[in-house]
C-alpha cells in the first residue's frame, strides 16, 4: 500500500523560531547574503563549494533532472558513500521537487537491489567506485554514475561526464518547482534490530521540525562550524547536521568516516565548533588517547553523543579528559530526537528533557499516561514522526497522524529530564518480577575492568526465566567470575544479579552500535544445546 501525501498531521502547528523555508527560498537567500561563504566542506577530499557556487549547482541539477523527465514527487536513488557530491546531488533532487532516497550502501549494499525494488525509484544516481549491477540486479531501473565535482560547475570545469552534463545544462531560467511542508521528502533505511534494512517516509516539515530540535539543543548559529562522519543514509546524520546546516546557513564539513588519527587535526585544521559523536567513538578517544585537550581544540564548545547509550562514568570521564562539553541524546528513525540534553541544561546518566518539537508522552500497557516518577513505554506524535514505514518485504504501513510506540521505558525525573530503562522486549521476567537488563549492564559497566557488558534473559525451569550476562574485560585486565559477581550482589538487589557471566572478545552490534541481546541468546542457546 502507497503511503498517503498531503495534510498536516496532528501537532504541526508547532512554534517554529525559524519559520520552513525550502532549499529554493534558502540557497537563495544565503547566496544574496554571502555567496562566497563556504557552505560544504569535504575533509576527506579536501574540496568544498560556496552558497554562491550550491545555489547554482542545486539549480542546474534540477534543471537536468526535469529534462530527463523527472516529476515533482518522484523517487530518485542516491547510491553513495559519504562526500561532497552525494551532497550537492540530494540539494538537487530537493529542488527539482523529487524525493531523495539515500540509501546507506556501505552498511546495507547486500540489499540495495531489494531495497530499489520495493521503492519505485525513476532514476539512481551512483558513486561510480560502486557495484552499480550488483546494487540494481533484477531492478528495472535507469542508473547514471558520477565521481569527482571539481571546483566550479557552472563553467568547464567539471571533472568526470556526468558533471560536465549537468554544467552544459542551462542555469537560467531558474527550476520553477518548489516543495511544501508535508510533501514527501525522503526514503531512508534503517538495519534497526533486524538484517534486513526497514525504510522509513518522511516529509520536508519532519526534516525541518527535526532540524529545529537539534538547534535548541546544541544552540547552533550561522557562525558555527560543524563536523559529521556518519552516513546521511540514516536519519540521526540528516536531523543533527543537514537540516540545522539548511535552517542556519553554517557550513558543515563531513569525513567518509570517522579516524581516530585525523579526527583532531580536523578539528584544529576547519575550527570546528561542534561535532557529531557516538558512543563507539567516545569509547575509542578514551581508551586509546590522544594527548589533545580543551586547549588544543579552542573552538570544539562541544559534541554530542547518541545512538546507543553511553553510562554516566564514561561520560564525565570524557569531560575530564578532553575538557569538551559532551550533550547525550535519544532518537529514533521513525520520529527523530526523542529527548536530548541542551547546551544550557543537562544531567548525567538522561538523555535530557523531550525535544523541542516532539510530543513526548510515557503510557502504560494500556496507553494512558503514567504519573511523573513512573516507568513507562515511550510514545511519539506530531510533526517530526514518519509518515510511513515499509517493510524488508516491501510492505507499507502507513503511520500519518498516529502516535508511534518505540516498545522503550523511560522514567521522567521532577525535572522534565528522561532516563531511559530499557526495552519491553528485553524485559527480563523472573519470577514474575520485570528487570531491566540495561540497569543491570549499568552496575556491570561501573567496575573499572569491565569495558563492556550485557544482560538477557535465558529460559529456566524454577523462575520462568533467569539473567546471565555477557562482558567484554578491558585491555591489559584479567578478572573472574567471582569478581564481576560480588561486585553486582554489592550494587543491586539479589534477584536482579545474573546467575552466570560470561566472558567474550566484543559484544554483537548492529551498525548503529547498539548491542544484539537476541544474538546473545542465540549464543547462549547454542552453548547450552546438550544439557
Amino acid at each position: 500500500m502507497a503511503p498517503k501525501a498531503g495534510g498536516t498531521p496532528p501537532g504541526a502547528e508547532h512554534d517554529y523560531a525559524i519559520p520552513f523555508e525550502s532549499v529554493r527560498t534558502l540557497f537563495l537567500k544565503y547566496k544574496d547574503r554571502n555567496p562566497d561563504k563556504i557552505a560544504l566542506v569535504d575533509v576527506t577530499q579536501e574540496k568544498s563549494i560556496s552558497f554562491g557556487q550550491l545555489h547554482e549547482a542545486a539549480n542546474r541539477i534540477a534543471n537536468w533532472l526535469v529534462a530527463r523527465g523527472i516529476q515533482k514527487g518522484n523517487r530518485v536513488a542516491l547510491l553513495s558513500e559519504e562526500r561532497l557530491e552525494k551532497l550537492i546531488l540530494w540539494m538537487g533532487i530537493w529542488r527539482a521537487g523529487a524525493v531523495c532516497c539515500p540509501t546507506n550502501v556501505e552498511m546495507n549494499i547486500e540489499y540495495v537491489a531489494e531495497i530499489l525494488s520495493h521503492l519505485d525509484c525513476k532514476l539512481a544516481l551512483y558513486d561510480s567506485e560502486l557495484d552499480i549491477d550488483k546494487m540494481t540486479d533484477g531492478v528495472d531501473i535507469e542508473s547514471v554514475g558520477f565521481s569527482d565535482w571539481a571546483a566550479d560547475l557552472t563553467g568547464d570545469a567539471a571533472s568526470d561526464e556526468f558533471f560536465q552534463r549537468v554544467a552544459a545544462t542551462a542555469a537560467e531560467p531558474e527550476c520553477d518547482r518548489d516543495y511544501g511542508a508535508t510533501d514527501d521528502a525522503t526514503i531512508f533505511c534503517t538495519s534497526g534490530t533486524t538484517d534486513k534494512p526497514k525504510n522509513f517516509l518522511i516529509d520536508h516539515l519532519a526534516h525541518w521540525s527535526f532540524g529545529l530540535s537539534t538547534i535548541d539543543q546544541i544552540g547552533l548559529t550561522e557562525n558555527d562550524r560543524t563536523l559529521e562522519f556518519r552516513s546521511f543514509g540514516w536519519n540521526s546524520p540528516q536531523g543533527l547536521s543537514l537540516m540545522p546546516w539548511l535552517a542556519t546557513g553554517c557550513t558543515l564539513h563531513i569525513a567518509r568516516r570517522f579516524s581516530h588519527s585525523r579526527f583532531f587535526d580536523w578539528i584544529k585544521k576547519y575550527e570546528i565548533t561542534f561535532s557529531a559523536g557516538i558512543p563507539t567513538v567516545i569509547n575509542m578517544l578514551l581508551d586509546r588517547p590522544t594527548g589533545v585537550t580543551a586547549k588544543d581544540v579552542p573552538s570544539l564548545r562541544l559534541m554530542s553523543s547518541s545512538t546507543a547509550p553511553l553510562t554516566p562514568e564514561r561520560w564525565k570521564q570524557f569531560e575530564e579528559t578532553y575538557g569538551i562539553n559532551l550533550l547525550q541524546f535519544f532518537g529514533c528513525s521513525e520520529g527523530g530526537w526523542v529527548c536530548g540534553n541542551r547546551h544550557y541544561a543537562k544531567k548525567y546518566g538522561t538523555v535530557g528533557p523531550p525535544a523541542k518539537h516532539q510530543e513526548f508522552l510515557l503510557v502504560d500497557e494500556a496507553g494512558d499516561a503514567v504519573p511523573q516518577g513512573a516507568e513507562g513505554e515511550v510514545t511519539l506524535g506530531g510533526p517530526q514522526c514518519a509518515k510511513a514505514s515499509m517493510t524488508a518485504d516491501g510492505v507499507w504501513e502507513d503511520l500519518y497522524g498516529h502516535r508511534v510506540r518505540l516498545g522503550d521505558l523511560a522514567v521522567m525525573d521532577e525535572d522534565g529530564f528522561i532516563t531511559v530503562t530499557g526495552r519491553l522486549k528485553d524485559l527480563i521476567i523472573r519470577g514474575g518480577v520485570n528487570i531491566s537488563p540495561v540497569e543491570v549492564d549499568n552496575v556491570m559497566m561501573r567496575h573499572p575492568k569491565v569495558y563492556e557488558a550485557a544482560a538477557v534473559g535465558v529460559p529456566d525451569s524454577i523462575y520462568g526465566e533467569e539473567i546471565v550476562a555477557y562482558l567484554v574485560v578491558r585491555d591489559g585486565q584479567t578478572m573472574s567470575e567471582d569478581e564481576i559477581h560480588a561486585h553486582c550482589a554489592d550494587n543491586m538487589p539479589g534477584f536482579r544479579v545474573p546467575k552466570k557471566f560470561h566472558f567474550i572478545d566484543a559484544l554483537p552490534k548492529n551498525d548503529r552500535g547498539k548491542v544484539r541481546r537476541p544474538d546473545l541468546q542465540a549464543l547462549w542457546q547454542k552453548e547450552h544445546s546438550g544439557t
